[in-house]
Order: structure tokens, then sequence, then C-alpha cells
């Protein structure tokens, strides 16, 4: 028994070794194909350590950064293989592979960033934030009432940017002594004006009403069970389909169906009953989204049907009509502190009565005005353009401050920040291919 065991670890060492050295290979291709980065040249940094599983993270922040760049030149420093790889393919914005402590340290010394920026909570970001004389930012990577909202992990960045109002309040309630009026800049949601591009809708212009299903996977513990595919999902697209007054954009997490297999049939027969409609009718125009891209969908659906997450307030940025379904699992924790409070629910019921419910919601003004004042608590002015601004305003008021130290500590003896604990320590991590 140990020995098969053995042999097995030791096959999966070697496979490692090829998998790590084809992507070394395959990431210094295209880094060629990139180019140099021209030295000196990048004020803003975005440090992300994670994979490509977690890469979601920082899609959503592509657009903002790309507009952010052609003010402030912006620089993605990728420590993962499987991220780097992607992200060389797909980012808007210059990268760096900057695998080891060494290869990071090359890239701070040859460039001048001011501003860093976080969008999660990886343990790696702190190989980075040990790097003083720069501002660390946490940025995140959504908006949403969830118990990661309020950790105490803000108070490693030297500033946050927040969303508005509701994200204060929260963080209030658990972080002690902590300078929100310095500390903590509202900047409302800047990916809300990227969520239609100007580029053509996948479907036409016609008078039925478009529905956004975007249900979250089924979770790995009752305290987290929100999605409804299983329990909402199947009913409700069949239903709407049954009308031939709705077209359905129907956009499933990516992890439907990982841990219950219930869950990922019933997220087949919807993309089952979604084609064969289309077959039947192909005016309907339904459509399965499991693209990377995320933003038109959220601003061109007459109405949202989401379950808890992030997609809530997604969808919320956009001040259009939303429905949000209400767990059928007793053990999954409901936030009763913010928008969940007093969101539009939609019950697990037969399908006529859900579709009901779904034509209500998207045609009543009292439940849009509803709407509008947790738009308002949450983002703040959602008029076009206007959080993009606030985005810009806070990065050039950092980098305004970063000029005031800089100059207040010119005369300052240089310092060796040069990280031989940290290059010791990853040692262990060299095999490593996400």
């Amino acid at each position: 028994m140990g020995l098969r065991r053995d042999a097995r670890r030791a096959v999966k060492l070697v496979q490692n070794v090829v998998r790590s050295r084809r992507a070394q290979a395959r990431i210094a291709e295209k880094l060629a194909e990139q180019g140099p980065l021209e030295p000196h040249r990048f004020r803003v940094g975005v440090y992300f350590a994670d994979g490509r599983v977690n890469l979601y993270q920082l899609r959503q922040w592509y657009q903002p950064l790309a507009r952010l760049a052609e003010r402030h030149p912006v620089l993605v420093l990728s420590r993962a293989s499987g991220a780097a790889l992607d992200l060389l393919d797909e980012s808007p914005l210059p990268v760096a592979y900057v695998r080891r402590v060494a290869d990071l340290e090359h890239v701070i010394h040859e460039q001048d960033l001011h501003v860093v920026f976080y969008v999660n909570q990886n343990a790696k970001n702190f190989q980075m934030m040990r790097y003083g004389r720069r501002w660390h930012v946490f940025i995140n990577h959504g908006e949403s009432d969830k118990m990661y909202m309020t950790t105490n992990q803000f108070k490693a960045y030297d500033y946050a940017l927040i969303a508005g109002d509701a994200a204060r309040a929260r963080l209030e309630k658990v972080l002690w002594d902590y300078d929100f009026d310095k500390r903590a800049i509202p900047i409302g949601r800047p990916q809300a004006d990227h969520y239609l591009d100007g580029r053509a809708l996948p479907y036409p212009d016609d008078d039925r009403d478009v529905v956004l299903y975007a249900p979250t996977w089924e979770g790995d513990r009752g305290a987290a069970a929100y999605g409804s595919i299983a329990s909402h999902g199947v009913d409700l697209v069949r239903a709407l389909i049954a009308t031939g007054r709705h077209r359905v954009i129907y956009r499933p997490h990516p992890r439907s169906g990982v841990v219950d297999h219930d869950y990922g049939t019933a997220n087949q027969e919807i993309k089952r009953m979604l084609g064969q409609a289309n077959a039947a009718d192909p005016a309907a125009h339904h459509i399965v989204d499991e693209g990377k891209e995320l933003g038109w969908q959220l601003a061109a659906a007459d109405v949202a049907i989401v379950d808890i997450s992030a997609m809530v307030y997604d969808r919320l940025a956009a001040g259009k009509p939303l429905l949000v379904t209400r767990p059928v699992n007793p053990d999954a924790q409901v936030d009763t502190g913010g928008y969940l409070s007093a969101c539009e629910w939609l019950d697990r019921v037969d399908g006529a009565s859900m579709v009901t419910r779904v034509d209500e919601v998207a045609h009543d003004a009292q439940a849009l005005e509803r709407l509008g004042y947790w738009v308002e608590r949450y983002f703040g002015d959602t008029t076009p353009g206007v959080t993009t601004r606030r985005f810009h305003d806070a990065v050039d008021h950092l980098m305004a401050e970063w000029e005031r130290f800089a100059a207040l500590h010119a005369t300052d003896p240089e310092v060796d920040d040069h990280d031989a604990e940290g290059e010791a320590a990853e040692q262990s991590d060299e095999l490593e291919v996400d």
C-alpha cells in the first residue's frame, strides 16, 4: 500500500515538473510577443497572486483599469503561471510575470509604482505589501453584504476604495480605531459605466421582455446553500419559455453541480430546454451565457433574477428591476441588515406564479422607486460617467499624496528592502502550476 502511494506521488511530481516547464516556456514566448516593459513608465500596479480559478476577480476590473491607464499607466503583476498565461492572452493591460520574489523586486526597482491595487486577500499579498514608499490599496472584487466585506484585513492596507455608504456602515460595525474619513474612499461601482460598451447585443431589438437568470452554485454547506437552479430554475425557465413573450439569458455559475449531482442535472435540463425552444422558435433567441465577460447582461435585461451572491449588487449598480430567489434550505444564512432586508423576493412556487411575480416587478413603479433608494445607498450617484470620475479622482488624490510624502522624505537615506526570507520561503512553490 505504501509503495503504491509513493509511486503515485513520484508520478505526480514528474507530471508537475513537466507541466511547470511547459508553462514557463509558453510564458516566455508570450512575454517576448508583448515586448519589454518600458522602464519607469508605470505608476499603478495591480498585484494578483491567485491562479486562473480566481481570475474573475481581476477580469471585472479590466475596463475601469484600462480607462485609468489613459491617465496613469497601469501594470498587472501576476505571481502564478496559469493566471499569467491567461492574462497575457486577454488582459487589456501590460503584464509582468513575477513568479519569484526576485522577479517582483526587479519590477519594483525598474518601475515607479506609486499605487498598488489588490482585488482579494491572498496571503501572498504580504510579499508585496512589505515594500514601503508606495500606497497599498484594497479595491476588492465586488460589493456585497458577506462577512468577507467586513474583514479586519482592511486595516493592512494604506487605503481601501469602497462602493458607498452601505460599505462604510458595514465596516464601521467591526473595524475599531480606523480612520474612515481618510482611508476608506467611496467611488461607487466603476464597472457599471462599462456594462454596455457599444457592441451589438446577441439578440434582436423586439418586444420581448428580456429576463436575466443568473443563479449561483449549490454551495458546499447549508449556511451557503443559496443556489436556486434545482429549486426554482427548471420550473421558472420552462414557464418563461411557454409565454412566448419572454427571452431568457441564462448565466449559471461555472461550479454548478460540483457538489450536488441533482443540481448539475437541473442545470443541464435548463440548457436543454432553452436549446429546444430556440429550435422550435428561432425568433426566441434565448441565450445560454457561459462566457468570461459580465456586464452587458446586467444592463440589457429588463428584469434580473439572481441568487444571494455578488450578482445581487452587480445588478443593483445597474439600477434596473431585480428579483432575489429566496433560499429553500432552512440553514442558509441571510443577512437582514442591508438590501436583502427590503429586496424583492422570488419564492419557490409553481412556474406560472413565478412568471407573474417577474412581470409584477418588471413593471412596478413603486418597486423601482424602492430600488432607487438602495442603489443610492450602496453606490451613490450612478449617472453614467460619475463613478468613473470618482475612481479617477481617488487615484489622483493618492498620487498627489505620494508626491507630498516623497517631498517630505526626499533627504531620507536609501533603504535596503531586499526580501531574502521571502525568496527562501517560496522554494516549496517552485513546481506549482495552476
